[in-house]
């Protein structure tokens, strides 16, 4: 749990922009954004089929670069 306890001297204005600092450095309000939507895993197939591509225009590169 998140939280922030007001210092001597400190104005409210400072303790909110404080805790929306160790809000943000915490990544939770990322994750819930994250996790908002189901996403299904990939199937093998998938992976498969990206790692071709993947492989494709690595090799793509590569001769791009040798030949240039």
């Amino acid at each position: 749990m998140i939280y922030a306890v007001k210092k001597q001297n400190e104005s409210n204005e400072k303790l909110i922009n404080r805790f929306k600092k160790i809000v943000q450095r915490s990544r939770i309000i990322m994750d819930s954004k994250r996790g908002r939507y189901h996403a299904n895993k990939p199937t093998k197939q998938f992976v498969r089929a990206a790692a071709v591509k993947r492989e494709f225009y690595r090799t793509k590169r590569r001769r791009k670069q040798f030949y240039s």
